[in-house]
């Protein structure tokens, strides 16, 4: 089954259809969506195929049934020049709404390198959807490490206009990290936003931060832009 997907993959990324967004059409109960950029995430935004580099060959599928079923395969690289490698992210989920206040997903993502094929990984997910408010969570578990991650966004809950989002990650590291005075093997790391659309400018203050601090911060790998906390105030306007 994998060989006739990478294939269509492939012919994607070679056709006039690359320099498109996406392409979709009705197959009886299927939906088909072909592009070059992702067509879907998952649990509530939370997950993802890996974005494409811009200077790569990409594209990719995703199949939708009325049931709720889904399932799909994104190559953010097609590995045609030496200086980069492969890789196809496959998936397959189930995404089901009960009613406009009430659904839920459940799937996994199977991140693949086949010429290094050690390093392929996969990522289980879930995700609730209640009363506007969003609520996600996914275990990752990498050949070197192992994430665990909860999200939730409270869109349906705004008092005073303000939007509140929040992830919180735990990451179990396969090798422990040297650090001055020990190791490293495990570390959090999480983050809160504050949202808020104010004159037509639309308004983020962020505050992120770790479990890790000082000289420990060089085992850090998460999610953040870096290991301390940070309060990160963002400001955007559309003009078109």
């Amino acid at each position: 089954m994998l060989k006739p997907c990478l294939f269509l993959i492939a012919a994607l990324t070679a056709s006039p259809l690359a320099y498109a967004q996406i392409f979709q059409r009705e197959l009886g109960d299927f939906d088909l969506k072909l592009g070059t950029t992702p067509s879907r995430s998952m649990a509530q935004g939370l997950v993802k195929p890996t974005s494409p580099g811009s200077d790569s060959f990409h594209g990719g599928l995703d199949l939708s049934h009325d049931s709720g079923l889904y399932f799909g395969q994104f190559s953010p690289n097609m590995g045609l020049s030496s200086a980069n490698n492969l890789e196809v992210d496959s998936y397959m989920g189930f995404k089901r709404p009960f009613d406009q206040t009430l659904g839920y997903e459940v799937g996994m993502i199977h991140y693949s390198y086949p010429k290094l094929s050690p390093l392929d990984s996969q990522e289980f997910y879930g995700g609730l959807n209640l009363l506007g408010n969003r609520f996600g969570v996914s275990f990752s578990n990498d050949p070197d490490r192992q994430d665990s991650t909860l999200f939730a966004d409270l869109g349906g809950t705004q008092p005073f206009g303000i939007g509140v989002s929040m992830k919180y990650t735990t990451h179990q590291l396969g090798t422990p990290t040297a650090v001055e005075g020990g190791y490293i093997s495990s570390f959090s790391d999480w983050s809160v936003q504050f949202s808020r659309a104010w004159k037509g400018v639309d308004l983020d203050l962020i505050y992120s931060g770790s479990s890790l601090s000082g000289g420990d911060c060089s085992a850090y790998s998460g999610h953040n832009s870096q290991c301390d906390g940070l309060l990160t105030l963002k400001a955007a306007r559309s003009f078109y």
